[in-house]
């Protein structure tokens, strides 16, 4: 008995020995997190994949049958596998991998996901496509191929396809060209709309630009686990039709759009967790307001799309043939656009930076190529911007019962004492709004993220911490602009 077990496992071994020896032609190397690759050069490209995928597993069975005619074991396969791992993980250099975008010495690099594996290389002024980029990308499942892009057309171009008013196109197409900047913060962008104005149209255009993919546009995420691995498999994350925002994924969008990690419990794993940490461009599509806490809304660029005339309407398949045509040259647009704002970036300030202040820079810079008169982005920016906040404010059960306690003199007081005096100022129709605070602690919470927005209203909401015990006070009072603006400065 002992001796057939021997019979049967020689050969599977000897099979893996030849595996890892066929295998001495890829370079092997791991990432920060200690995840195997390899880079493999293959029908004059060089491609770079997990050691535990199924591409890597293919290619690897691949040379075994054209040197033995024949196909090896599984468990051969799988002991060769472990074997380079172990060599990726333990003697392999340390490399970072990147998906559709990096950046590397002062350019940016747009993977087209094609099948030689050519990348667009992008610099201050100009672009080209390249055969062997410097950075190593990865592949999704989903991921498809960007078209080979022309140069020579004007980013308007892409006015034809996309139905947003004259005042909000700068704002669409500052987030087009930074969703192709390597690192973030990057605005989410919102695309708002009746029925029938073209909103999951319009997204995906704009994601067949940047980010094509297999399935464009995804539901909304049930949990953290399912953002994050959506944000591990796609450069942009585009969510359709959404009808509501729960708090956790609010939040989450937040440190997607800005930086932050997603924690989440490894499957397979009793007491291990896997780690996301990356920002993203976000689209989000919907027919109502989706963005109401003031955080997100501070990140968030909102466009509402006009409804589109019947005589102005088109067939699916004649839009879509139109656009496919163009996209090309749209692409070379946008790559002119990002070469344009690496140009002009370092000696662009604007006088006064909002929130997300490397996204304006980045906009500002780009502005030549936006199709806009100067200084136009930031003019239509600091116009969105006001609106954003009386968004914020209008729509929060709080703001008349705190303008009511400000309207004469300024309050300051407790968590616990103000809480009491908006109950009593406060309406019956307001305590009964979802969003009316319970506890000093909801309370709290929530003057914080409407605090920004309500000074832009002349309000101003102040923390502090006075006495040997530290006893947490809250100021709030009413000033003028001019007070204001000297107090920001």
């Amino acid at each position: 008995m002992t001796r057939q077990v021997t019979r049967q496992a020689g050969p599977a071994a000897s099979r893996a020995t030849a595996l890892v020896e066929l295998a001495e032609g890829a370079e092997l190397w791991h990432t920060a997190d200690g995840t195997a690759h390899a880079s493999i050069g293959l029908n004059s490209s060089w491609q770079h994949w997990r050691l535990r995928s199924r591409p890597f597993s293919l290619w690897l069975a691949r040379r075994h049958f054209e040197k033995f005619q024949c196909s090896p074991f599984s468990s051969a396969l799988t002991g060769a596998i472990d074997v380079l791992e172990a060599r990726a993980r333990l003697d392999g250099p340390e490399h970072p991998v990147f998906s559709r975008v990096a950046g590397c010495d002062g350019r940016i690099y747009l993977d087209l996901a094609d099948r030689e594996w050519r990348a667009v290389a992008i610099e201050a002024g100009q672009w080209s496509v390249v055969s062997r980029p410097p950075v190593r990308f990865r592949r999704a499942k989903a991921e498809l191929a960007l078209p080979e892009p022309v140069p020579g057309e004007p980013l308007s171009l892409l006015r034809q396809f996309i139905n947003v008013s004259d005042d909000d196109w700068p704002l669409v197409a500052a987030w087009l060209v930074a969703a192709l900047r390597p690192t973030g913060p990057y605005p989410i962008l919102f695309l708002h709309g009746e029925q029938g104005s073209g909103k999951s149209t319009q997204a995906r255009v704009l994601r067949a630009l940047v980010d094509p993919n297999a399935a464009p546009l995804r539901a909304a995420p049930r949990e953290v686990h399912d953002l994050a691995v959506a944000t591990s498999n796609n450069w942009l994350v585009a969510f359709d039709n959404l009808s509501r925002l729960p708090v956790w994924l609010s939040d989450a969008l937040c440190r997607l759009s800005t930086g932050g990690g997603f924690a989440t419990r490894a499957r397979s794993e009793n007491d291990d967790e896997t780690v996301f940490d990356a920002q993203r461009p976000v689209l989000i599509t919907g027919i109502e307001d989706l963005a109401t806490r003031g955080d997100l809304l501070d990140r968030a660029l909102v466009v509402h799309l006009p409804s589109i005339s019947a005589d102005c309407r088109q067939t699916e398949a004649e839009f879509w043939r139109e656009f496919e045509a163009c996209r090309p040259v749209l692409l070379g647009a946008l790559l002119d656009a990002v070469a344009t704002a690496l140009q002009r970036l370092p000696g662009i300030r604007p006088p006064c930076l909002p929130r997300l202040a490397d996204f304006a820079q980045w906009a500002a810079a780009a502005e030549p190529a936006l199709c806009c008169e100067v200084d136009a982005f930031a003019r239509y920016y600091a116009w969105h911007n006001e609106a954003i906040n009386a968004f914020a404010v209008e729509s929060s059960a709080l703001t008349m019962p705190l303008y009511n306690l400000a309207r004469d003199e300024e309050w300051c007081g407790t968590t616990s004492e103000l809480l009491d005096a908006i109950n009593e100022i406060a309406t019956a129709a307001e305590r009964r709004r979802p969003d009316w605070p319970t506890t000093i602690f909801k309370l709290s919470n929530a003057l914080r993220r409407l605090a920004p927005s309500l000074r832009a209203f002349d309000i101003l909401v102040e923390f502090s911490r006075v006495g040997h015990v530290r006893s947490r006070i809250i100021q709030i009072r009413r000033v003028s602009h001019a007070t204001r603006a000297t107090d920001d400065e």
